[in-house]
Parts: C-alpha cells; structure tokens; sequence
C-alpha cells in the first residue's frame, strides 16, 4: 500500500526516506518538489537519485483532491468543490487583493460543534479530514493559480483555517499541516499570515500555543455566558471566563501582539449598543486594556431554518462606532465572492450527515448540503 507524500511535514518526509534507507537531505529535495514546484511525478524529479525514484514509485505517490466544480467571481474570488470520497466534499476559497492572495480552507466534512448561526454546524458532522486532504487544497490552489495567473512567483500569501469544520477539533491532523505551510522548503508562510479560527476549545489552544504558534482568531459573537450558551453551545464546556483567560496565555506565544474576536451580527441577538458596551467591559476587565484584541464584525448570511436575520448596516456602523471609540480596533468584513456564493455562510460542500438531526432528514436525501460561516479574509490582521 503507497502512502500519500502530502500527509507528512517535513520531519514526518525525512523519517518516511530514512525507512528507505535513505538521507535527510533528500527529504528536504522531495519536500521542495512536492510543495514548491507542485511536482506529482517522481520522474520529473531530476535531482533525485534514479534509485531513489524508483523506490518511491513503488511505496508512495503525491495524491490530491479531485476537483469537482470551480467558480471565478467578478471581483476575482475563486471557489473550488474538493471531493473526499465517500459522498463527502469540502470547498476552498482564493481571496485576491493589491498586496495578498488569502486561501481559506476546510479542515473537516461538516461541523460537530453545533453553532447556532453556522449551517454546516446545524447540518452535523461526517469526518475529519487528514493532513494530506487538508493541505492538499493549497497545494492545489498556489500551483493552479500560478498556471492561472501565469506567475512564477508564489500567489498565496496568507491562509486562514476558517472553511468548514473545527480545525482544533481536527488537531492531530492539523498540525503537521501547518508545520508544512510554514516550512522554508515547503510553502514558507509566515506565522502571522497563517490563521487559525476556533470556537474556543481551551486546551487545543494552550497546545497550539506550546507546538506552533500561529495568528489566532476566536469565534465569539456574545458578550454574556447566557447568550454564547445559546449560540455557540461549547460555550457551556468553556465559558467565557476560561475562554479569554486562554487568549490572554496565547498571547505570551503568539506571532502578534493581539487576538482576533470574530463576531456575527445578528439582528436583534447580539447587536444592540448595551451589548457592545458589554464586550468593552468584558475585554478590559480580562486585561485592563483594550489593545490585546480586534473585532471583525461579520453580516450574516440566512439559510433555511435558521430563525436569524442579519443587522443592518447602521446597526452594525453603530455598533462597531462604540468599540472603536473604547479603543478596540473594530473592522466591518466586506464580503466578497457574492456571486458564486463564496461570502460568509455561502460555502457549500456536501458532506454525509452523522447526527440525530441528519438522521431525520435524512430519510429525504442521503447527501445533505452545507455551508461554512468562519471565512475569514484576515486582511485586516495581516
């Protein structure tokens, strides 16, 4: 049975060559191949030892996603269905902008965390994707889009873990996934241009924190235990108390010097001023400042049976007046991709529905489709 070289980091490759009886520097020669130049077929690989090549024919092979739709927006956005077998499918989407290319990406089929304003999390959850499938799409992604763009250089200049699932839900395989986007011989993203988007599981947080540091950003959308209890159900496991105490210990490691709060306005939910006035007073009584963290107030995006509506854009301008003038920075996402529904809370992949809820609708249609609310463009954090 081969394995796929995309599941492995750099350290996981050197171990891989070295069961061929092989050194470490042709892992890091392999690693390059794979990631910088996009290459799949080992005897494109000159530099390798013919011997070399030979064996890996037989034990390996560099397997990505198939691509089961793409979509190329007006203003640019493209929006990729990856197939993960099994009747399962997660998108990714590219953001350009004048000065960086962000990709989002999926780090799961479907989402157990069971927020009230995601639709992926009221669908449920099907599986988590391995570390092959998930870097799998910028592997996909930078080398198309250099084709595409008919660049040499490197395109995607920021990632952010925002597409479907809980990425810290997912760690084990998220993990090596980040180290090879990191990685000098890999993609060599910097740290801060490399988000992760959480609901707030406190322990993946403080690990993250110890193996590998990277931007952060929470998905709060409440400033009272009361609400986020309603909203975002993990909530009740780590309410916010133990949830900003665990961004104020990130901070120590952190490649930048704030937290981002992602917050989604919902009309008449979330989003009145005494609401507001509430997050300044949670954020300063956690660190008796307000520079440690931005907002990045998000429109919601309805889907059936939701039961939300999003605020208004005064509403929202108004809102976001009261935390900037606290001193937080506060920014209004402008959505992007509208028009091949790749703004917030449009992705849609089909994932093969695992809960109680699923099991019920089931009984109309076996594949059910989803949608993420996390995208993230980042833009103002990088």
């Amino acid at each position: 049975m081969t394995v796929n070289l995309l599941d492995f980091d750099l350290e996981g490759l050197a171990g891989f060559c070295e069961r061929l009886g092989e050194k470490r520097y042709r892992a890091v020669q392999l690693f390059r191949w794979i990631h910088q130049k996009g290459a799949s077929d080992f005897d494109a690989m000159s530099d390798l030892a013919k011997t070399l090549r030979e064996k890996l024919k037989t034990a390996a092979q560099v397997s990505g996603l198939k691509v089961l739709s793409e979509h190329i927006s007006t203003d640019g956005t493209i929006k990729w269905l990856f197939d993960v077998g099994a009747g399962n499918a997660v998108e990714s989407v590219f953001i350009p902008e004048e000065d960086r290319g962000t990709l989002c990406i999926s780090s799961q089929a479907g989402c157990a965390m069971g927020c009230r304003f995601c639709s992926t999390g009221h669908q449920g959850f099907s599986r988590n994707l391995s570390t092959g499938e998930i870097i799998a799409q910028l592997w996909f992604a930078e080398h198309f889009l250099r084709r595409h763009l008919k660049r040499d250089e490197r395109v995607i200049s920021n990632v952010v873990m925002m597409g479907m699932g809980e990425p810290l839900q997912n760690y084990a395989e998220l993990l090596p996934a980040l180290r090879t986007m990191l990685d000098d011989h890999g993609y060599g993203l910097s740290r801060r241009r490399v988000t992760v988007s959480t609901a707030g599981i406190v322990p993946k947080m403080d690990l993250l924190a110890q193996d590998c540091p990277v931007a952060l950003a929470v998905s709060l959308h409440a400033p009272s235990d009361e609400l986020r209890d309603r909203l975002v159900p993990l909530n009740k496991k780590y309410p916010l108390v133990e949830l900003l105490a665990a961004c104020e210990r990130y901070l120590a490691f952190a490649p930048r010097d704030f937290i981002t709060f992602e917050y989604c306005m919902l009309e008449g939910v979330n989003d009145r001023p005494e609401q507001a006035r509430e997050l300044v007073d949670l954020v300063q009584r956690q660190s008796g400042k307000s520079g440690w963290c931005k907002f990045n107030l998000i429109p919601f995006n309805p889907f059936a049976g939701s039961g939300l509506n999003r605020s208004s854009a005064q509403r929202t301008m108004a809102f976001a007046r009261i935390l900037t003038d606290a001193g937080i920075v506060t920014t209004i996402r402008k959505t992007r991709g509208d028009d091949i529904d790749a703004a917030c809370g449009q992705l849609a992949g089909d994932v093969m529905d695992r809960t109680r809820v699923g099991e019920r609708i089931a009984r109309q249609r076996t594949v059910m489709l989803t949608s993420v609310t996390s995208l993230d463009r980042a833009a103002q954090e990088t």
